[in-house]
């Protein structure tokens, strides 16, 4: 990857539908150069484009974050059965205190109390978990790019 590649993932990620005629006009390419990028980006994994939805406006109100304690000889079991879930978002292995931390997307609190109770605390593997309710999100951001320093001003925050 090169600072072409870095600029066209930084346009796409602040609009997915720019067409590639304006991506190539602000970096004096072609567009025949942008389309065979994001291609190759697309091919080898690097970029996703896809449509992200605020899930507030669609009903969920009750977002929230899930730290657990696993067994360690079931960490991977117990990932791929919550991954699984349709209420699941995101899901990380992390270090310290919690050996996973899911966030979850659900319509309200009776939602969220029946998914806890009746599918995530019934996964075999799970010791502990401590929920926490999403209050405000401040940032929702997927895949930022970080701040290279010759990146285009338009993309610093």
């Amino acid at each position: 990857m090169d600072q072409i590649d870095l600029d066209i993932i930084a346009y796409l990620q602040s609009d997915g539908r720019m067409p590639f005629t304006d991506i190539a006009k602000s970096l004096d390419t072609s567009e025949g150069t942008v389309r065979n990028r994001v291609a190759r980006l697309i091919q080898e994994r690097v970029l996703q484009i896809v449509g992200m939805v605020d899930p507030y406006r669609l009903g969920y109100d009750a977002p929230a974050v899930i730290s657990i304690s696993v067994q360690p000889p079931m960490l991977n079991q117990v990932a791929k059965t919550i991954s699984n879930f349709s209420e699941v978002s995101y899901l990380i292995m992390v270090s310290g205190e919690y050996d996973l931390l899911v966030e979850v997307l659900c319509k309200d609190r009776d939602h969220l109390a029946s998914f806890l109770n009746e599918k995530l605390l019934k996964v075999p593997g799970i010791i502990n978990t401590q929920t926490s309710m999403v209050l405000r999100t401040y940032k929702m951001s997927y895949g930022a790019l970080p701040d290279f320093e010759s990146r285009s001003e338009k993309f610093r925050d």
